[in-house]
């Protein structure tokens, strides 16, 4: 057992920083990603469940825009083309299976 303060901050992209928690199958996310991020189009095999707790991300998924309010998840298959710019201030739950060998 582990608290969510004690696990390390990794900066991925400017303006993306996440706290990752990783299983055998699958990886956990808890970005903090601030206004004016970018996570530019991009796709991966993992298949990726987003979860907004604050603010407001706009992602393009698969060629369509949606804009991501708290609350909002979708869920992103594998090998799908997708982008993110953050509106605002963000607090993201990512979930990725299988688990993002390249987050560890």
């Amino acid at each position: 057992m582990q608290h969510l303060s004690d696990i390390p901050v990794k900066n991925t992209l400017p303006g993306f920083y996440g706290r990752m928690v990783h299983g055998d199958s699958s990886s956990l996310v808890f970005w903090d990603i601030k206004q004016g991020g970018v996570s530019p189009e991009h796709h991966h095999v993992h298949e990726q469940i987003t979860y907004i707790v604050e603010g407001q991300l706009e992602m393009t998924i698969g060629g369509e825009k949606y804009l991501f309010t708290p609350g909002t998840v979708h869920v992103i298959p594998s090998n799908v083309p997708h982008s993110a710019i953050a509106i605002t201030d963000c607090k993201i739950i990512d979930s990725f299976a299988p688990a993002r060998d390249d987050y560890r």
